[in-house]
């Protein structure tokens, strides 16, 4: 059983911001993860929860 694609709840969506830089997030579907452009990080997603420690983010290329 694949759970590392969890649906997340919408509603949890727009109340989660970077812990960073407290700006709101955008959601990447295809990479299930949290993308803070800003940051330049990407938060992963793990059984439907967002993993949303700084040291546990991806950095992200611009």
């Amino acid at each position: 059983m694949n759970a590392t694609h969890s649906p997340v709840d919408p509603k949890l969506l727009e109340i989660l911001v970077c812990p960073v830089t407290k700006q709101a997030l955008e959601y990447d579907r295809d990479n299930n993860e949290l993308i803070s452009s800003k940051a330049g990080l990407a938060y992963p997603i793990r059984d439907g929860i967002p993993i949303m420690l700084p040291d546990e983010a991806r950095a992200i290329d611009d």
